[in-house]
């Protein structure tokens, strides 16, 4: 076990006592953690930034002085179980239909996901208000979305994949996203190339301009 934590960063050990203690002030955690206040302080300032933890509140020792500063985990920290509920239900969902079928219920979801995304677009708006209203409600869902002028057309960048932790068994969310985009944008979509580790940053659709 020590062998363990002295393999930590800093900000690990800060977060692996929350972890334990669920709430404490940076007093406490420079306490249990044997590190300085200024260092504490600094850490929690770095990871309240990025969201990994969050101000719980305050309390007040005596009648004097300021509340001292409680902390806690963020949901982002602590984490969920939609990855392996998500890839349960895929997995239920698919196997019990034909190929055919399968591909029919990934088509309804993604159909569903576009109803939401492009709920404000209008055939009759100019394209590049589309691609912005389009990319807008991307980002809401955590795609990290931008899109781009190009010689063939627009194009749609992904930078981050929401379904990651299950893509590698569920290749057919891919399609789902084309389809989404696609039915979204109203515009005919193809995707061009895919998010892989070590080869390419993004997941790029490619726009038919003149549908």
């Amino acid at each position: 076990m020590s062998i363990i934590i002295a393999t930590m960063t800093a900000r690990q050990r800060v977060l692996e006592y929350l972890r334990k203690q669920r709430v404490a002030s940076a007093g406490q955690i420079g306490h249990g953690l044997n590190m300085s206040a200024a260092t504490v302080r600094h850490h929690l300032a770095v990871m309240l930034a990025d969201g990994r933890i969050i101000l719980t509140g305050g309390k007040r020792h005596g009648n004097r002085g300021r509340p001292v500063k409680l902390y806690g985990l963020s949901e982002k920290s602590i984490g969920d179980n939609f990855p392996l509920l998500a890839d349960a239900v895929l997995t239920e969902l698919l196997k019990v239909r034909t190929a055919e079928e399968g591909a029919d219920a990934i088509d309804a979801i993604a159909q569903e996901l576009a109803l939401r995304v492009g709920r404000e677009v209008d055939l009759n708006i100019p394209m590049v208000k589309r691609l912005a209203i389009v990319v807008e409600k991307l980002n809401e869902m955590h795609y990290q979305a931008r899109w781009e002028a190009g010689a063939q057309g627009p194009r749609i960048l992904f930078a981050h994949c929401p379904y990651s932790a299950i893509i590698t068994k569920h290749p057919e969310l891919c399609q789902m996203d084309t389809t989404m985009v696609g039915v979204a944008m109203k515009n005919p979509v193809r995707q061009i190339s895919k998010q892989e580790f070590g080869v390419t940053q993004f997941c790029i659709f490619m726009l038919d301009p003149t549908s």
